[in-house]
């Protein structure tokens, strides 16, 4: 009896997430996009992060906060890797933080943290590569994340392209229609324009580029010591198998001496 009714919940959890996107109208579709940090050997792209960080002070700032991710961080060795001096004055010429010891707001500072931004009810957009990083595609199979490297950043960039540009009104809010967002429509208005963001260094500034861009800086924001964790991981798998190959050599020679012997 037990065992049905395990066998019938696991069934009727299996059918909630193609029903949800019959009842959204469209089925979710995340594109895999190649991100320079994906696999044991990836790293973030240094250049892209400070596009991505560009693009999150000229667009998403406006609606999203960054309330976690210490300003201080953008000149860390893994990330931006801004320079000191740039940190400060990109810290005091775009943000401002209530001081209560003055009563009152004053520019910002590396050791301050990202402000809040949540006028519009909008996410913070912290940790939301992070939340978004056990996204195995559409029936949660965890395949796309084994074989294509597919999570967060890719939902965010899939998100920031998935537009067609049709809309709907509804209890006198406009959603759009989005084939990345689970049911198909979603409140916010289309983010990104060709040509929004101009760069310094010429690079391409396309809707593509612009998403591929904006997510590997929240994918930043949200694992800033995936580097780290990776050497560790890969000096830890170096050590084991050194290790084992050590054992198993001692354990020939313990007992070599003793094999092909018969006991009386």
């Amino acid at each position: 009896m037990l065992k049905k009714l395990a066998t019938g919940a696991a069934f009727a959890l299996a059918l909630i997430p193609a029903a949800a996107f019959a009842a959204g109208g469209g089925e979710q579709h995340i594109e895999d996009f190649s991100f320079s940090f994906e696999g044991p050997f990836g790293s973030y792209d240094q250049n892209q992060l400070q596009r991505g960080l560009q693009i999150y002070t000229e667009v998403c700032s406006a609606c999203h906060g960054l309330k976690l991710v210490p300003i201080r961080t953008l000149a860390d060795e893994g990330g931006p890797n801004l320079p000191d001096d740039q940190v400060r004055a990109y810290a005091a010429e775009n943000f401002s933080v209530y001081d209560a010891e003055l009563d009152e707001d004053r520019p910002a500072k590396p050791t301050d943290n990202f402000p809040v931004n949540d006028a519009l009810g909008a996410p913070d957009l912290s940790l939301m590569a992070k939340a978004r990083a056990g996204f195995h595609g559409p029936y949660g199979l965890g395949l796309n994340q084994l074989f294509k490297g597919m999570g967060g950043a890719e939902y965010i960039a899939s998100l920031m392209t998935g537009y067609t540009g049709k809309t709907k009104e509804e209890a006198g809010t406009t959603f759009y229609e989005n084939t990345a967002f689970p049911g198909g429509w979603i409140s916010m208005a289309p983010p990104l324009d060709d040509e929004q963001v101009e760069f310094i260094d010429g690079h391409a500034n396309d809707v593509h580029h612009l998403a591929e861009d904006v997510s590997a800086f929240l994918m930043w924001t949200a694992e800033p010591k995936m580097m780290a964790r990776k050497q560790a991981g890969l000096t830890g798998v170096l050590f084991l198998t050194i290790l084992s190959v050590l054992l198993y050599l001692t354990n020939k020679r313990l007992w070599a001496p003793h094999k092909g012997k018969k006991t009386s």
